[in-house]
């Protein structure tokens, strides 16, 4: 369920590893231009300030056949700051995490809905021992809650290597009104046994509520437990930023420094018939908007002002290419002079993080190469269609300005990457590669199955190298930037367009694919049936997309 093989121990279990080196970006930070509270170490979130401590000391570690993971207790804490919790990861992948630290703000009134005298930051009363890594006691991992005072909320565990109960004063609890409620995120660590007492799972967790308005705020400790199960509620919270003002967000200045500093290289494939272009060009090259009961569409002014604006898709409008076969093929090429990337500047995780969206256009979207063992089939029609939205979304700390994430869009879906695991191409700039056809994005070339890497069956997903690209560091435009106020950044018309790119069609795609079935060993066809089941609508027709502010993450997080 949450990503990870679970394994059972047969022998003790080995405290000896190699501590994982810490993780730096390839090139040092800039200085950022001035602003208020971007880049200053410390972010307000109303009662508390927070501090990013990145600096670790190993406590221990659990070491198997399969895995391991190594505990941290965070250290140079800045003075009159609180530790929340420790911090754990993987042992076999660099050092690379935080926590956050804690202290009350000066003088700062206590928000209108608190009815508490109570100080926003409190000693445990004492802890429970969570599990051990040695039923007798003497083994190196003891893991212990802190057991909070009435009206507050543990964030963190604390892990010792010895039996000894922690001092209270190693930790401080949160008042609860400034706390959120967390779920469960990455696996870290399991230990599966036929002994319910020494079963023992480990995960990071993430705020459940998340988006570009939302306001909980990952600590970066982890949650563990030998007996809890997903219908649960986690024993610790997030925090909360109560801070209206987001302080911690960068100016419109240090977007433009933060963009030109990690803006990455968007390579398409060297093979790539549909490239991209920007949306002027499209409108200008003959594209038209299409509207339900009329039989006459209507060219497309340059910026899009005739396109309606605001409301639903309610189907009623849609783009579509020029009717003359001539222009209709040089619209689908792309214009790759006139490409930009349309970025979406937000809030992250409680306004600690920024999040840039890098959007590309590809006026077309060619059809699907489907993956059957050995052998690959392409596609005549299947996975066509008219107007591709795609994006790739830079996570940055508001503490420090440091790139801290990408996410890679890949089709319905897509996933976070560690800026440890990128591959960058100068200075802090990393490298992003677009599929062939189907433009979704990858952070290193090769070729990616949609649907089951297991059995190598599912639509291919071609990325490399090539002449085409885009540098996004310079070759880009700032969309939206909502937080920074009305006025600052001025949406283009055509980003109020709320319905499809591109037109509906249904074609008969069953007869291709059975097509490809009939010619499949018979071992085979039942699995690929099932498989193509669970592809997304464009495989099996024509369909336009919606633009990026249509999408579910323009308001909220990325889906993974």
């Amino acid at each position: 369920m949450f990503g990870c093989e679970c394994w059972c121990w047969d022998s003790e279990l080995e405290f000896n590893y190699s501590e994982p080196k810490p993780f730096s970006l390839p090139s040092p930070l800039p200085a950022w231009p001035k602003g208020q509270g971007f880049g200053t170490g410390r972010v307000s979130l109303g009662e508390i300030e927070v501090a990013k401590v990145t600096k670790f000391e190993s406590v221990t570690s659990l070491n198997g056949k399969a895995n391991g993971v190594s505990f941290y207790k965070p250290v140079n804490i800045p003075e009159g700051f609180f530790c929340l919790g420790h911090y754990c990861q993987p042992s076999n992948k660099p050092l690379r995490g935080y926590v956050l630290v804690a202290r009350e703000a000066a003088a700062t009134p206590k928000p209108q809905h608190s009815e508490s005298s109570l100080p926003a930051l409190e000693k445990p009363v004492n802890y429970s021992l969570i599990w051990n890594a040695d039923s007798h006691n003497d083994g190196c991992g003891f893991f212990w809650l802190p057991n909070p005072p009435m009206g507050y909320r543990a964030v963190g565990f604390v892990v010792t290597n010895n039996p000894e109960e922690p001092e209270v004063d190693e930790v401080r609890c949160v008042r609860e009104d400034l706390t959120e409620t967390c779920r469960t995120s990455d696996a870290v660590f399991a230990m599966d046994s036929k002994f319910s007492k020494d079963a023992f799972q480990i995960w990071s967790t993430m705020p459940c509520k998340r988006g570009m308005w939302c306001q909980g705020v990952s600590v970066g400790t982890f949650f563990c437990s030998s007996y809890w199960n997903s219908e649960k509620d986690l024993y610790i919270g997030c925090l909360k930023n109560v801070n209206s003002s987001l302080e911690g967000m960068p100016n419109l200045d240090q977007v433009h420094a933060l963009i030109q500093h990690y803006g990455p290289t968007l390579f398409f494939h060297p093979d790539e018939e549909y490239l991209a272009s920007s949306v002027q060009w499209f409108f200008k090259n003959g594209a038209l908007l299409c509207r339900d009961g009329s039989n006459k569409a209507e060219p497309i002014k340059f910026g899009g002002s005739n396109l309606p604006a605001g409301g639903v898709n309610d189907g009623k409008f849609w783009i579509d290419l020029p009717g003359d076969d001539e222009a209709k093929e040089h619209l689908k090429r792309g214009n790759m002079e006139s490409s930009e990337l349309y970025v979406h500047v937000k809030p992250a995780l409680g306004g600690t993080f920024t999040d840039i969206a890098m959007w590309v256009f590809c006026p077309f979207n060619g059809p699907a190469t489907l993956k059957v063992g050995l052998l690959t089939f392409a596609m005549n029609k299947i996975g066509e269609h008219v107007g591709d939205w795609e994006h790739y979304t830079l996570r940055v700390s508001n503490f420090t300005g440091e790139l801290w994430q990408i996410y890679f869009s890949e089709h319905s879906g897509g996933r976070w990457v560690d800026a440890s695991e990128l591959e960058f191409i100068q200075g802090n700039k990393a490298v992003v590669y677009a599929s062939k056809h189907g433009h979704a994005s990858f952070p290193h070339p090769g070729t990616y199955i949609q649907g089951s890497t297991k059995l190598g069956i599912g639509a291919r997903n071609d990325v490399a190298r090539s002449k085409f690209f885009i540098d996004s560091s310079t070759r880009y435009q700032i969309i939206a930037a909502e937080y920074l106020g009305e006025g600052v950044v001025t949406e283009p018309c055509w980003l109020q367009y709320m319905r499809e790119w591109g037109p509906t069609i249904v074609y008969d795609s069953r007869s291709e694919l059975d097509k490809l079935l009939d010619i499949l060993p018979f071992y085979f066809r039942f699995s690929v049936e099932n498989i193509f089941d669970l592809f997304p609508t464009e495989i099996y027709g024509e369909e336009g997309p919606t633009g990026p502010k249509e999408k579910d993450n323009w308001d909220g997080d990325e889906r993974c």
